[in-house]
Order: C-alpha cells, then sequence, then structure tokens
C-alpha cells in the first residue's frame, strides 16, 4: 500500500511538472527532451526496481519495529501526537540535508553524486537522475535517522512523499513569477532556488543544498 501511494502521488506531480514546463518553460534545453528523457527515466526505472526488490518499504517498517520496541528518540520523550510528527518530518528533512552536503564533501560520494550534476540541462526527469549506489546510502542515513528519533511511521511515509514531489518540483524547468518565487523560496526550495545549486561554478554548486525546505541553508549558512 504505501509503495502504491507513493507512485500515484509521484505520476500526478511529475505530471503536472511536465506539463507546466512544457507549456511555459524558464530556459530553452541544450539537448532534446526526448533524448535526456530517455537517459533519465530509464536510470529511474533501474533504481525503482533495485530499490523493490531489496529494501522497499524499510523506511515504514523500520519505524514501526522503533515503535514497538521503544526505540528513539520521541519514545523517551512525551510529546503530543502533532509534534511527534512535526520533529519526525524536520529531523528526517535535516537528515537529507546533511546527505547531500557529505556527498559533494567527501570526494567517493562526489564521484557518485555527480551522474546527477552531469546532466546539463534541468527539468523534471533531473530530479530522479541518480546513481543507485547514492539511492541505498541515502536509505541507510534515513534507517539512522528514523531509528534514532523513533519516527512516527505515517510521516515517514509522507516525508518519502514530500522529498520524491518536491525533488521533481525543485528541478523543473518552469517559468515562476519573480515575486511568488520569493516568497515561496522562505519557506520551500523552488526550481530557481535550487537551479542554481547546478550551476559549472564550485561556488554555486556548493550552496543551495536542501530539497524540500529552504530554512536549512538559511540557518547553515550555505544559501
Amino acid at each position: 500500500m504505501e509503495m502504491l501511494v507513493r507512485l500515484s502521488a509521484f505520476i500526478s506531480v511529475f505530471s503536472c511538472m511536465a506539463v507546466w514546463e512544457y507549456r511555459t518553460p524558464c530556459r530553452q534545453l541544450l539537448r532534446p527532451r526526448r533524448e535526456r528523457w530517455l537517459t533519465n527515466l530509464s536510470l529511474t526505472t533501474l533504481n525503482s526496481i533495485l530499490v523493490w526488490a531489496t529494501v522497499g518499504g524499510i523506511a515504514y517498517v523500520t519505524a514501526v519495529f522503533a515503535a514497538e520496541q521503544g526505540v528513539g528518540l520521541l519514545h523517551w520523550i512525551a510529546l503530543p501526537p502533532w509534534a511527534a510528527a512535526v520533529v519526525t518530518l524536520l529531523g528526517l528533512d535535516f537528515a537529507i540535508y546533511l546527505h547531500h552536503v557529505l556527498f559533494h564533501a567527501v570526494p567517493l560520494f562526489w564521484r557518485l553524486h555527480q551522474v546527477h550534476h552531469a546532466d546539463l540541462d534541468l527539468d523534471a526527469t533531473t530530479g530522479l537522475r541518480f546513481h543507485p549506489g547514492e539511492i541505498f546510502l541515502s536509505f541507510g542515513l534515513k534507517m539512522a535517522m528514523v531509528i534514532l528519533l523513533g519516527a512516527v511511521p505515517w510521516v515517514v511515509v509522507a516525508f518519502e512523499i514530500l522529498l520524491n514531489t518536491s525533488s521533481v518540483f525543485n528541478h523543473s524547468n518552469v517559468a515562476m513569477p519573480e515575486r511568488v518565487d520569493t516568497w515561496l523560496r522562505w519557506i520551500m526550495v523552488t526550481p530557481d532556488m535550487h537551479r542554481i545549486h547546478h550551476s559549472t561554478r564550485a561556488v554555486e554548486r556548493n550552496a543551495n543544498f536542501g530539497f524540500s525546505f529552504s530554512w536549512w541553508d538559511r540557518v547553515c549558512g550555505t544559501y
């Protein structure tokens, strides 16, 4: 059921962004859309099959296990359900921010992450283009954070949906009014904000690491 919910959300958001960037693109692409989509979506399909065949819904299963065993911060500190949900969401998102910074800072990890940055154009499919090794290392980091937090299981599923849809959204080649973008990026990572991160200049590439919420970059000095 978890995989079905995630797939439905992904297809809906991807379809919307693909239509949006087709109708009002921000930039003219250098390579034909058909050529890039074949490469990016083929890699996405491979990753999806590998994840489904190995770790599948392990994020949710790990959260359920932590709850049953009473493991993790949120099982040791009494918090209202809404507060536990917020801590889970923010904790997982901050972990992904740190993961992203790490994959730029460590040469071995950067070699994996370069698969993502090797796409010189930028559109919704770029947000799906990752090396399988990075995908599995990301799962390992998330599992560690799920156990450390004692994450709320349903929020873990919601976060996975948020992460996937945010990646598609903030990589999209869509034109957005500057006033709207300026307002939105106080809360979330917008396409214009994340596009800077895909610059070929190192000083710009090593900035704007956030995927969903923009405030981690502001707080940590990487905005």
